[in-house]
């Protein structure tokens, strides 16, 4: 069933309008959200998998499975990260109020809508200068109640994080303050997207559905993820302008020391910098815009993982 979360009027006699599918009805409720960023289109691809796989398979659902695929969809259909109408981050406007602009409006009605599921996942990828593997991320203040969720999700890392004053005001936080369990994906890269990736969460949200009791068709094995703080993870960053070129494949164990790209100099045909691993670990996040600057991100490295 198609059910509508939010209608605001727009210019020119038309509407925005936000909605879900719902599948399924009574028994424990997952609400699965994605396009919160328009730029961020991977779990587009989850969102049509899972909506048809439970179509085709309702006599193995026993609960409500809420599906919201565009959060932002005029952002989605502009391929802009933000609201295009009010040029704002939608994840930093929750958790909204019913009396605000029509940003405020909009949080306020999806934070009502999601409130009171058994648990919720977030699903973003990275923007388009980033490429990253699949991963849950978790506040620290968090993390004794996500951690033991997010395992069953088959992501290849949880990352704890340290709490910042601007999560208060994404999605995933307010709903967290609310009671809601909610769990945030990262995976993949902005404006693209990773079919193996999203097969991969389709898996472990099956997983997490069975863990819940409202799924009861066999669930593919799933891996353990590794779970790190961010202790654990050491930053590369450019330290001169130019075009990044790597050395290594995404994903893989590097040792420290060991080359990860060089920065070159297309005008002079020089070599800016290279850049060399800070720790052995895992490669989980690589530069997949080649164009850098001072203090462009280039890779994170997980210390000390296999």
């Amino acid at each position: 069933m198609i059910q509508e979360v939010v209608r605001v009027p727009l210019a020119v006699g038309e509407d925005l309008v936000i909605q879900k599918r719902r599948i399924g009805s009574g028994g424990p409720r997952l609400c699965v959200v994605t396009g919160t960023h328009g730029d961020e289109l991977e779990g587009q691809y989850v969102a049509w998998r899972l909506n048809r796989l439970l179509q085709d398979n309702r006599e193995h659902l026993h609960g409500t499975v809420d599906i919201y695929p565009a959060l932002n969809p005029l952002g989605i259909s502009t391929m802009t990260r933000g609201m295009p109408l009010c040029d704002l981050d939608m994840n930093r406007t929750f958790p909204g109020g019913r009396d605000g602009a029509m940003s405020e409006l909009i949080a306020a009605r999806i934070m009502e809508d999601i409130t009171g599921a058994d648990a919720c996942i977030d699903i973003h990828a990275s923007n388009i200068f980033l490429r990253e593997i699949p991963q849950v991320r978790i506040n620290v203040n968090t993390a004794e109640k996500l951690v033991p969720l997010a395992k069953y999700l088959n992501m290849n890392l949880i990352w704890i994080h340290a709490a910042a004053t601007v999560l208060e005001s994404t999605l995933a936080h307010s709903l967290n303050a609310a009671g809601t369990p909610t769990l945030v994906v990262e995976m993949g890269i902005g404006i693209r997207i990773t079919r193996s990736f999203g097969e991969q969460l389709l898996t472990g949200i099956l997983s997490l559905m069975a863990h819940l009791g409202m799924w009861d068709a066999p669930v593919a094995p799933i891996a353990p993820p590794i779970v790190s703080s961010d202790g654990a993870v050491s930053f590369v960053n450019a330290n001169f302008p130019g075009v990044f070129f790597p050395a290594v494949a995404h994903g893989v164990r590097v040792e420290k020391g060991q080359e990860l790209g060089v920065v070159a100099d297309p005008l002079t045909g020089g070599i800016r910098e290279t850049l060399h691993s800070p720790a052995t670990g895992l490669l989980f996040t690589l530069r997949e815009y080649p164009v850098v600057y001072e203090g462009s991100l280039i890779a994170r490295v997980l210390g000390g993982s296999v």
